[in-house]
């Protein structure tokens, strides 16, 4: 049994499932990664160049950043200046593009926009400054939304009335569905670890049941994503698709139950949007009607710029798998870690910033 992180990236273990991928590739196989945290530790430990030429891998929706709507960073800004509010966020978006300024850009200004570590935080700030509206800025998907669903439950316990939660929140399966929709010719998902950890393993069965394409849910070590490659290629080689969990050691069937009841009594499920896929119908999340006074959207009103997308990115079909970052004009040219003119490039678990990192 491998118990220690360092057994995850032992040379002669990594060398045994990249002969046995080998062994067992035939026909041309194209498998979807849809974790950021994935579409990293690949480019990362070079697993691409590992594989053979008739084993594929697709760089899918997995980044919340990436596929979250410029015009969602426009209304943060729109909020930042105004009088007596605070913006909370997470580093990751600091640097995102509106369409004409950043968050970043607006910070320079002097707008109180603060980076939080937890949205827990976010909470803390607006039970100290009461006289003031604390908006935070939800992102994620199923990994982070029961965070966000316990601090609206303690903000509802607490009598925190100036708190607020400006939510881009998704659920990952609908995106997952809507890549097959759109006719992109995948085998097989590599599921997200992460995101698994919340929902367990079922949220993968109506893809196999209306798709026929199975699901791995795999780690993040090279050996955990060189498994899960071997299995997928065992499931196509014998026809016969399915979900399983490669990632056990943190993943279990049900799920965890807990988080998935915190969800269920903050949110509903509503239609938005996302880049490359355009709006999917129950693919993001809302708060109930119960917790609706903590909802930014509903309570405070800005006036927001018309939505800008920049000419030439091209992140949306990098997102379907369609193209990959050096197809793209800008990539390496305009388009750096450092000066970002797209999500897919500003964010740390984007398939730009993953490439440009790993010289790939």
């Amino acid at each position: 049994m491998i118990r220690y992180i360092d057994e995850f990236r032992e040379k002669q273990l990594v060398q045994v499932l990249v002969d046995q991928i080998h062994k067992h590739s035939g026909n041309k196989v194209r498998f979807m990664e849809v974790c950021g945290g994935h579409t990293m530790a690949i480019q990362r430990y070079g697993i691409p160049s590992m594989l053979p030429p008739a084993v594929e891998l697709l760089s899918g929706p997995g980044c919340p950043v990436c596929v979250s709507s410029r015009n969602f960073i426009d209304i943060a800004i729109a909020y930042s200046k105004q009088e007596n509010l605070i913006v909370t966020t997470f580093g990751d978006l600091i640097r995102v593009p509106g369409s004409s300024s950043t968050l970043e850009k607006e910070k320079s200004k002097g707008r109180d926009i603060r980076i939080v570590y937890s949205i827990l935080d976010a909470v803390k700030i607006a039970a100290r400054n009461p006289e003031k509206r604390i908006v935070f800025l939800g992102i994620g998907f199923e990994t982070t939304a029961p965070t966000s669903a316990a601090a609206i439950l303690i903000a509802h316990e607490q009598h925190i009335p100036n708190f607020f939660l400006l939510s881009s929140h998704k659920v990952m399966p609908p995106a997952m569905q809507a890549i097959v929709d759109e006719g992109i010719n995948i085998h097989g998902y590599i599921a997200p670890g992460h995101v698994s950890t919340i929902t367990g393993s079922s949220i993968y069965t109506p893809i196999l049941e209306k798709y026929g394409i199975g699901s791995v849910i795999s780690g993040f070590e090279p050996v955990d994503l060189l498994q899960s490659i071997l299995m997928l290629l065992k499931q196509t080689e014998k026809g016969q698709p399915g979900v399983e969990i490669q990632y056990k050691r943190a993943v279990h069937p049900e799920g965890n139950l807990k988080a998935l009841s915190m969800m269920d009594e903050v949110f509903e499920l509503r239609n938005d949007w996302w880049r490359g896929l355009g709006i999917i119908p129950s693919s993001g999340l809302k708060l109930k009607t119960k917790y609706k006074r903590f909802d930014a959207e509903e309570n405070i009103h800005a006036a927001v710029e018309p939505t800008k997308e920049d000419k030439g990115c091209i992140c949306g079909e990098i997102l379907k798998g369609l193209k990959k970052p050096v197809d793209c004009p800008l990539y390496q040219k305009v388009c750096t870690p450092s000066d970002p003119v797209g999500a897919c490039m500003v964010s740390s678990e984007g398939a730009c910033h993953a490439f440009f990192k790993y010289g790939l």
